[in-house]
């Protein structure tokens, strides 16, 4: 639950810097599903890849694959539409599994662990756009975001659950007899607050359950009948 958001008179007082260094992690979404026979290798990279502390791993289960004969109980139809609002946003017609997007603006189809370490790299190098700050502890956080030029773009700030770990025994389906472990494996994405970019704002959410959490903020980029997912500005954890 969001409690407030309002402008942030302390932040809004305290100059930025362009030059400042990216400092928090690099946000990698994994679209994967169980009923995909290319999936489980990209399952294992990503289980490799979730346990950097400068990465924030997520795993988003589809359910075009599910007439297959085997229905992923972690697919959900909102992380099918994510995955094609991305592919909307690049000029892609068809959307692949599995895929990963590093900081919402590079797409990996299939990725080798070498691609998948180099786009983070790459990230890392980026400047930050956003200077987010998150404080409480609990289920209470208090978030503060500011524009590192002062010149930001539109954003929605998004509050996302998961599941840490699970092992699943396939019986059907192009993984039958599989047995397939599985991380950070989402179960809520929801936008919580939209953001103009530019006005340094304070953002009180509440949170109940004791599954993981974390906070992204994104840049929200003009479709045709909705918004599409533009690159993620910044992120943290709720811990």
């Amino acid at each position: 639950m969001v409690q407030s958001m309002a402008p942030d008179a302390e932040a809004a007082a305290q100059p930025a810097s362009s030059e400042m260094a990216k400092s928090g992690p690099v946000v990698i979404e994994l679209f994967t599903s169980q009923g995909c026979s290319s999936c489980p290798p990209a399952d294992a990279l990503f289980e490799e890849i979730a346990e950097r502390p400068d990465v924030i791993a997520l795993a988003l289960h589809v359910d075009y694959w599910d007439y297959l004969g085997w229905k992923d109980p972690f697919g959900k139809p909102e992380f099918t539409a994510r995955q094609k609002a991305y592919a909307l946003a690049a000029g892609e017609r068809t959307v692949y599994t599995p895929q990963m997007i590093v900081e919402g603006r590079e797409a990996l189809v299939g990725p080798q662990r070498n691609d998948l370490i180099a786009a983070i790299a790459r990230e890392v190098e980026e400047a930050a756009q956003v200077d987010l700050t998150i404080t409480g502890q609990g289920g209470r956080y208090e978030v503060s975001l500011r524009p590192v030029d002062g010149a930001g773009e539109p954003a929605v700030v998004q509050v996302v659950r998961y599941q840490p770990r699970a092992t699943v025994d396939i019986l059907r389906g192009e993984n039958a007899g599989r047995t397939v472990i599985y991380s950070n494996i989402v179960t809520s994405w929801r936008a919580v607050a939209d953001w103009d970019g530019k006005t340094p704002t304070r953002l009180s959410i509440e949170l109940e359950g004791d599954s993981p959490a974390v906070l992204i903020v994104q840049a929200a980029r003009e479709g045709h009948s909705m918004p599409l997912p533009g690159p993620i500005l910044a992120a943290g954890r709720l811990d």
